[in-house]
């Protein structure tokens, strides 16, 4: 909330722009985008992040309250005067529209990764002894440690006596400080964790892995959530262990048979699918090529002209047709009709 003030008064002196975009998370990021719109008199682009307060709900953050009611409708009120809405998956429209949201003010723009930076790349041999990962199988989880992604490690103590197998967590977030706690707890030296880094670090911690970890919370509203971290793994051509609801991401990797997937919440599942692919180098092989052939259609390099038309069309007062202008990805918004 200290942001929402600070940032909104920092744009009241920023030269004029065309428009005002927004992102979410943090929800209170987009409220001072609108504020800052609104008191400019710019058309607002809410680029929608994650649904909030539902995501809130379901970490178990907080329960169904007052609170949260108020913000659900600060929520939809900021949803009816955004100009254009960027949602980054189709599952997120979908939910927007059943709330009574316009359709064609919608825009999917789907996450992606930058291919030009991540390739398949030899073991980083120095990092790797750093962290004592050189002769190890590696299961990599690269992203937030937060509430809705991992908090616990009884899938490595269901392999703590394989001395062969690693769980690497390698990355910021909420659930960082707990989860190292519960590996001290449980006596778990098969789990590493690796300190957040840098953007040009990224690949090389991937070279570490063997296999990349996606992991999501068992809840019905994370099935709407693609982890962009897919992307990169494909890029990296790694094969993919998927624990996510069934929906949009499940969707994405049986689509390109890069995986193998199991019921988030289930460590014994997916642990012996840990074991599985340790075991199987053929399988490991088929994946990882099916990952490398699938990256490109995942490039990011799409991206940047959609988005571009949301913003133009939103800029010449045509943001209603956002969804056809990004579909067609044609960069370019008519003038508004007077």
């Amino acid at each position: 909330m200290s942001f929402m003030v600070t940032a909104y008064v920092a744009a009241l002196f920023e030269k004029r722009p065309d428009l005002v975009a927004a992102t979410s998370p943090q929800f209170f990021a987009a409220v001072a985008g609108w504020a800052v719109a609104a008191c400019r008199r710019l058309p607002f682009v809410f680029e929608l992040g994650d649904l909030w307060p539902a995501s809130i709900i379901a970490v178990g953050t907080m329960k169904d309250n007052f609170l949260l009611r108020l913000m659900e409708r600060l929520e939809l009120f900021l949803y009816r005067r955004a100009a254009a809405i960027v949602a980054p998956t189709a599952a997120f429209k979908k939910n927007l529209v059943g709330r009574g949201i316009l359709a064609d003010k919608i825009a999917v723009v789907l996450n992606g990764v930058d291919l030009p930076r991540y390739a398949p790349t030899p073991k980083d041999t120095k990092l790797a002894a750093q962290y004592g990962l050189e002769n190890s199988f590696t299961i990599g989880y690269v992203g937030t440690h937060g509430m809705a992604s991992i908090t616990s490690c009884p899938p490595a103590e269901r392999l703590k006596n394989d001395s062969h197998v690693r769980f690497m967590l390698a990355g910021p977030g909420a659930a960082r400080d707990a989860l190292i706690a519960d590996a001290h707890k449980r006596g778990l030296d098969n789990v590493v964790f690796l300190p957040p880094q840098p953007k040009s670090r990224m690949p090389a911690v991937w070279s570490l892995c063997n296999v990349a970890l996606i992991h999501l919370r068992d809840d019905p509203v994370f099935a709407e959530v693609i982890p962009s971290k897919i992307f990169e793994a494909m890029a990296m051509g790694l094969p993919l262990l998927i624990a996510v609801p069934h929906g949009e991401a499940t969707g994405i990797v049986e689509a390109d048979g890069a995986k193998m997937v199991v019921a988030p919440g289930n460590p014994a599942a997916l642990a012996d699918a840990v074991l599985r692919l340790a075991n199987d180098e053929v399988l490991r092989g088929t994946f990882a090529a099916r990952s490398l052939a699938a990256a490109p259609h995942h490039s990011r390099a799409h991206q940047p002209t959609a988005m571009m038309a949301v913003l133009e069309a939103a800029a010449a007062g045509c943001g209603h047709q956002a969804a056809r202008y990004a579909e067609n990805k044609t960069g370019t918004a008519p003038k508004p009709s007077t």
